[in-house]
């Protein structure tokens, strides 16, 4: 999700620096903000025959949660100039609440021990990568084209899997999404490192810290569930 724009980094002094740590502690405040909504409603639902039922035995329910939450991810990426702190504040939480909706068939699927696991493997990876986006001195910018390409391959080849069911594509389809995620994490977090010594406003400041959250919200989501289908053991 690029958002941000083609920013440059800047000469470095105490306040700019300081600018960065205040601008990078409310993105990974928002994200963690948004992971814990995103648990909490997954397993709300997850404990409630009712709300499954709902979601997972209505068609439509389920895809108009899916598209939903698609459309307020482009909401939210394509509007942070125009809308209103409060407002974009308010599409990244219901987005984290929709999605914990969806994604509370992941207790119907595998057993907690594993989505326990899988949590922690993505948790410990998704960390060191990030620090390693902050801290690189290399640039990383030429990944975001590669990054993105693989992505949109990544999709087909995920969409004509489900209708030719081959193992095989299954498991070069989740090692592939493992190391694309990984890349893309990196690769997000420099760019908002870079970003953020550009923004002077403090309004302007808190909306794009939304906008970053979401976007390292999304890698670290797929990265779990790429890690899910690795490390996940099947209900029986």
């Amino acid at each position: 999700m690029d958002f941000t724009g083609n920013y440059q980094e800047v000469g470095h002094d105490v306040r700019t620096d300081a600018a960065v740590s205040q601008f990078m502690t409310k993105v990974y405040g928002w994200m963690s903000f948004a992971m814990f909504l995103t648990a909490l409603m997954a397993w709300t639902i997850a404990g409630s025959e009712t709300a499954l039922s709902f979601i997972f035995g209505n068609k439509f329910v389920f895809w108009g949660l899916i598209i939903g939450e698609l459309a307020l991810v482009w909401i939210i990426s394509a509007s942070l100039n125009r809308l209103s702190l409060g407002m974009i504040s308010f599409l990244f939480v219901f987005y984290s609440l929709l999605n914990g909706a969806t994604l509370s068939s992941i207790f119907l699927a595998y057993t907690a021990e594993s989505i326990a696991s899988a949590f922690l493997v993505t948790g410990l990876t998704f960390g060191a990568v990030s620090l390693y986006g902050f801290t690189t001195k290399k640039d990383l910018s030429g990944m975001g084209s590669i990054l993105f390409m693989a992505l949109i391959g990544l999709i087909i080849a995920s969409v004509v899997n489900i209708f030719w069911a081959n193992s095989v594509l299954n498991w070069i389809i989740t090692y592939a999404g493992v190391l694309i995620f990984v890349g893309l994490t990196a690769y997000d977090t420099q760019k908002l490192k870079r970003m953020s010594y550009q923004i002077q406003d403090g309004q302007t400041a808190g909306k794009f810290a939304i906008g970053g959250a979401l976007s390292l919200y999304l890698d670290f989501i797929n990265l779990f569930l790429f890690f899910l289908r690795i490390f996940g053991n099947n209900r029986n």
